[in-house]
């Protein structure tokens, strides 16, 4: 049986609505991603700001202790350049002397010593011993810094090793002593000890792998907790280093970079303390900081991730439903519009494609013809083979003029009974003469039925037209039925047209 073409009658395309679907399903698997990371960026924006708040607060904590703590000394260091400047001090007795160069330090919580040393860089007080300590510093480089400057300013050493006494590495805060005519009178300085920094940082939890550390302007590392095993870091210059610079050029403010120390990746916030030519910095574990968001970020994208493949699951199915839908509506409307005993198009359908091809030609004046083909002798051979010989007969003819049109346009119907129609749009006379006879041909030679004598045969009757406004499908089909008439009249097995149709 031939299968009746699709192109007979117009069918929605199936796929445009899959297509649409799909389309929906990844703009809005497109918009949850695009949406959630959004949402996990700025998160993440949020957890930095968080954490750089938090070492704000710590950096602020430290610089005000710093602060404090440098008041303290150049509270205690102008008390006792007064002293040294007072002309009654060599009045005072031996055993008050200390009491006096040192009354302002004595009720303070200082973190090491006072020394008062004199023009020649010999001690001549010391805040912890009645009899001063013999030292000469002569040659220290804050000494001699003092000495060749007329600035009462105070400033801080680089660290060093206190050779006095066992207060270990030390920052010392120094003021020039001079007479009123700026004659230099020697030195006040207080040592710092820096195992003070170290305790202070120590109780900060900053997390693993976490710092904060304390450094000179020049770039004189003088405290970091936690330290690092095996290495000696107080006192190392990092000047040179590129975190160093930054912190320099900024003053302050928050980055990320890798320490070059141990090659962790790190979030610093840092300031300068107040004046005084200290920078703070902590030091924060990327890993550390980020670690919540991550966790955050693994739970909601996969999470994301199983909802997107959810959707798209679903849109296969969907899809596939679809699909499956769309074929039956197709296989519903190709039976609607095929003859089920021949498998060529209706009645139905062929009045449809019949109209729709001769509007065509009527707009784009072109040509059209029709085929009325009847099987010849038809009763007599049902007689002869009975009504499934007959059904078996139309068959073989269907096939036959199935196979002998090749156009996508030209559409063979069964007509009714053993009657057939061909539509062949844009076809001359000529032409149609030509299919015509290759149909009468191809069904003439086909073997004969269960070895009957009498070879089925079929009459064709053409009607072409050149299409004009005014006239009708009936004068097309009454041309064809004409036709067909003379050819049965002419003997049948044969093709033929009336003299009657109109060519132009």
């Amino acid at each position: 049986m031939p299968p009746y073409s699709s192109s007979m009658l117009s069918q929605p395309k199936p796929c445009n609505s899959e297509r649409m679907l799909r389309l929906g399903a990844g703009l809005a698997t497109l918009a949850i991603v695009a949406i959630v990371a959004f949402l996990l960026v700025r998160e993440r924006a949020d957890t930095e700001q968080a954490a750089v708040r938090a070492s704000r607060n710590v950096v602020q904590l430290i610089n005000n202790d710093v602060l404090r703590n440098a008041g303290l000394y150049e509270t205690a260091l102008q008390g006792l350049i007064d002293a040294v400047q007072d002309p009654g001090l060599a009045s005072v007795p031996p055993s008050l002397r200390r009491q006096t160069l040192f009354d302002r330090a004595i009720t303070a919580p200082f973190r090491g010593d006072l020394l008062w040393v004199d023009a020649a860089g010999d001690v001549r007080g010391d805040s912890v011993s009645n009899e001063p300590r013999h030292a000469n510093f002569a040659n220290d480089p804050s000494f001699i810094a003092h000495r060749n400057n007329l600035s009462s300013a105070v400033t801080i050493s680089p660290p060093f090793k206190d050779r006095m006494g066992d207060l270990g590495w030390c920052i010392s805060f120094s003021r020039r002593i001079s007479a009123a005519s700026g004659e230099f009178l020697g030195v006040a300085t207080g040592a710092l000890r820096l195992a003070y920094f170290d305790d202070l940082f120590k109780s900060l939890n900053l997390g693993e792998n976490s710092t904060v550390s304390l450094i000179s302007l020049d770039g004189i590392l003088l405290a970091r907790q936690p330290e690092l095993p095996g290495r000696a870091l107080v006192g190392q210059d990092i000047s040179h280093r590129p975190n160093f610079q930054r912190f320099l050029q900024a003053g302050q403010g928050s980055f990320s970079a890798l320490s070059s120390q141990d090659r962790i990746d790190r979030l610093y916030t840092f300031s300068r303390v107040g004046n005084l030519p200290l920078l703070v910095v902590v030091a924060q574990s990327a890993e550390v900081v980020y670690a919540p968001w991550r966790r955050t970020a693994l739970l909601i994208g996969s999470a994301t991730g199983l909802l997107c493949l959810g959707i798209l699951w679903l849109t296969l199915l969907l899809g596939r439903e679809l699909r499956l839908r769309h074929r039956a509506e197709a296989e519903l409307a190709t039976l609607a519009s095929t003859d089920s005993l021949t498998g060529l198009a209706n009645r139905r359908s062929l009045d449809l494609h019949l109209h729709k091809e001769w509007s065509r030609a009527l707009r784009l004046d072109q040509s059209l013809s029709v085929l009325m083909i009847d099987v010849d002798h038809f009763k007599a051979f049902n007689e002869r083979h009975g009504h499934q010989g007959g059904d078996e007969a139309l068959r073989n003819v269907a096939a036959a003029i199935h196979s002998s049109i090749r156009r996508p346009t030209d559409i063979a119907a069964r007509y009714g009974g053993e009657e057939f129609l061909v539509i062949l749009p844009d076809t001359p006379l000529s032409g149609a003469q030509l299919i015509a006879e290759h149909i009468r041909r191809a069904v003439e030679l086909q073997p004969p039925f269960a070895n009957d004598q009498r070879p089925t045969t079929v009459s064709i009757g053409i009607g072409c037209q050149r299409i004009r406004a005014g006239r009708t499908v009936g004068n097309l089909l009454n041309e064809a039925d004409m036709a067909l008439y003379q050819a049965k009249h002419r003997g049948r097995n044969q093709v033929s047209y009336t003299d009657a149709r109109i060519e132009s």
